[in-house]
């Protein structure tokens, strides 16, 4: 008997714990993997601990910021100095700075495109995208097709296409436009989701975003039970029995704090209304493997790379360095995502390795095709989470949906960064996710 039960040990989840244990309540916090993090997992590489999911914050992700800094939890600045890559339809060019490389008819374009959507986003209030004036023109819309309303150049195109790959894990053409500006204005714009400094990239976390977790979940104690997945919830208005292997737990309240599709695995008596089991099945997991190569030194620092690079072709989007805070274990980070990262997630590491290690020896000479280790997570292969970064609703969803993501269903509460209204899809948007329903609670 509890008073309430939180499934889910990621950030959500444990910021939901956090939150009602110190507001007196008695809580349980059921994970089903054998570690807390959910999408963030932090490895031991040479002695520095280095990310294989989310890793990143930026300066106005304040709850993670302060959180950070209450758990005793230092950050580091991520290298972006140099030359970055840009490769568009096969064709290789080199820029500094934030303003990629393109013909001064895409550049113009890229600008225009964007002055757009921060006029737009900001007209599409992120607690209620359905609720702005043009929403349902929005959600009709793909952002592929709504791109090309936008964008007249193929170059500009090119360069869209990749960043929001990365971003959403997705190709334009399956997310909702409605939704894309939402989430766009739940960041600050479109430019703070994709670039480093003043913006989502820029620090990393010395020992890991996982570091946070481990953190909570230890002050938290023997409420975090892990290796206890949740098969079922028998719920009423005033409390639910939680089902795991072996035994259940009475409860005031739950809090679902998983993804959305997969809070369709757990069997519910009754079952969850019709309107909210419809839109859980239209919010897809994006698809992402991301590559981690560690080098015996960061050899493209010296030839004054920066580590970045951006690909519109089919198989790294994006590229980063991921040195450790003290130099001490250099590293690249790529990202395979959306309709690639599907493509090349059942051809196995051995082969993506291989493609891997020959495009990065492409941008940043042949040095970077010895690394001393390659690993790769593919985090649609993961059970637990089935995709990542973010699941997307797809046109039409978020307009005709009768229920929202964030809404209560009598004593179940529901968390997780894609219910966020500030920064959604990251780490600070599961932290304020975890918040808010702990307050419903």
């Amino acid at each position: 008997m509890t008073d309430v039960v939180i499934v889910g040990a990621g950030l959500a989840g444990l910021s939901a714990a956090r939150a009602l244990q110190r507001a007196g309540k008695q809580v349980v916090v059921l994970e089903a993997r054998e570690r807390v993090g959910g999408r963030t997992h932090s490895i031991d590489v040479g002695g520095a601990r280095l990310d294989v999911g989310g890793q990143w914050i930026g300066p106005t992700q304040h709850r993670m910021v302060a959180l950070a800094r209450a758990l005793g939890l230092a950050t580091f600045p991520t290298f972006h100095e140099g030359r970055k890559v840009l490769e568009l339809e096969g064709r290789r060019t080199q820029y500094s700075g934030s303003i990629p490389s393109l013909p001064p008819l895409g550049l113009l374009d890229l600008e225009v495109a964007r002055r757009m959507m921060d006029w737009q986003r900001q007209r599409v209030p992120t607690a209620a995208p359905q609720a702005a004036s043009a929403a349902r023109r929005l959600d009709a819309l793909s952002v592929e097709a709504w791109k090309r309303r936008l964008m007249r150049t193929d170059s500009a195109r090119g360069v869209f296409d990749a960043a929001f790959r990365v971003v959403f894990g997705a190709e334009p053409s399956e997310v909702s436009a409605l939704w894309f500006l939402a989430y766009c204005n739940a960041g600050g714009g479109f430019m703070q989701l994709v670039e480093v400094e003043g913006a989502a990239q820029e620090q990393r976390f010395v020992g890991g975003a996982q570091g946070v977790s481990e953190a909570i979940a230890a002050a938290l104690g023997d409420a975090v039970q892990l290796n206890a997945p949740v098969r079922a919830i028998s719920w009423r208005d005033d409390g639910a029995t939680v089902h795991i292997d072996g035994t259940s737990i009475e409860t005031r309240a739950v809090v679902l704090a998983v993804p959305p599709p997969l809070v369709r695995g757990i069997r519910f008596d009754p079952p969850l209304p019709a309107v909210r089991d419809q839109l859980l099945q239209r919010v897809p997991m994006g698809a992402t493997i991301k590559c981690l190569v560690r080098y015996a030194r960061p050899f493209w620092r010296d030839a004054g790379w920066s580590g970045e690079a951006v690909s519109d072709g089919d198989l790294l989007s994006v590229t980063y360095d991921n040195t450790s805070h003290d130099g001490g274990v250099a590293a690249l980070v790529g990202f395979i995502v959306g309709a690639a990262a599907r493509a090349w997630s059942g051809r196995g590491r051995e082969a993506r390795e291989r493609a891997v290690l020959a495009q990065l020896a492409g941008w940043f000479g042949p040095e970077a095709a010895t690394p001393m280790m390659y690993e790769d997570t593919d985090w649609s292969a993961e059970p637990w989470s089935g995709g990542c970064p973010v699941s997307n609703p797809a046109p039409g969803v978020l307009t005709t949906a009768a229920a929202t993501l964030a809404q209560p269903v009598g004593c179940l509460h529901f968390a997780g960064t894609e219910t966020a209204t500030e920064w959604t899809g990251y780490m600070e948007g599961a932290v304020q996710s975890g918040e808010r329903a702990a307050a419903e609670i």
